[in-house]
């Protein structure tokens, strides 16, 4: 299955509704409501399994609302440890991935997983933890819509299925396009957009 916000693109939720059961994710008043339709406050991918937030594990402003907002490779998980989701953090150590400790909370938004081994982020500390373990790409910030913000973040727009990553928007309008392509490319995969403008919407889960 498929999760992703009600405020995604029409043609992105058409395109997923062909390659599997999508579930649209509404917003609800557990957070605030710039992001209370984004399924990345709301759950978090940990290999071939999908962690679920109770609604009384999450607050409604930060760092409440980051509880679940983990960016998850392979191998590693990567948070804030001093606001992760006890559960959450369990269920990684259960599984024996690594911990990467992240001062920035929105992790997941801010990180676009690439593959097992790679990611991209416009954040410099998310780049700097990351980079002895990880291949990562750093991006320049903004150029991303986000509703209610001035900008949003990289990993909140796309999410990989099979061998594609998927924007909502248009990526190829980014000024750092030509090294997001190739950075993706190099891994063997490809990447699918639309024509509208790129916007975070609580990434594709």
């Amino acid at each position: 299955m498929i999760y992703i916000s009600e405020n995604a693109g029409k043609p992105l939720k058409e395109y997923l509704n062909t390659l599997d059961e999508v579930h649209i994710v509404h917003a609800t008043d557990l957070v605030y409501p710039q992001i209370a339709s984004h399924a990345d406050i709301y759950m978090c991918r940990l290999g071939d399994e999908v962690i679920h937030a109770n609604p009384q594990e999450i607050g409604y402003s930060y760092p409440g609302d980051i509880a679940f907002n983990a960016a998850c490779t392979g191998r590693y998980f990567i948070h804030n440890m001093a606001h992760t989701s006890k559960r959450l953090l369990d269920a990684a150590v259960s599984k024996g991935m690594s911990i990467i400790d992240v001062k920035q909370g929105y992790t997941k938004c801010n990180t676009a997983v690439i593959d097992k081994t790679s990611v991209i982020t416009s954040d410099r500390g998310i780049f700097k933890a990351v980079s002895p373990y990880l291949d990562a790409l750093l991006i320049r910030p903004g150029h991303i819509l986000l509703r209610g913000f001035e900008y949003g973040f990289i990993g909140g727009t796309c999410g990989r299925i099979g061998n594609e990553i998927i924007f909502n928007g248009d990526i190829s309008a980014h000024p750092d396009y030509d090294e997001i392509q190739a950075f993706i490319e190099s891994r063997g995969l490809n990447i699918k957009y639309f024509d509208y403008p790129l916007e975070d919407i609580g990434s594709i889960i």
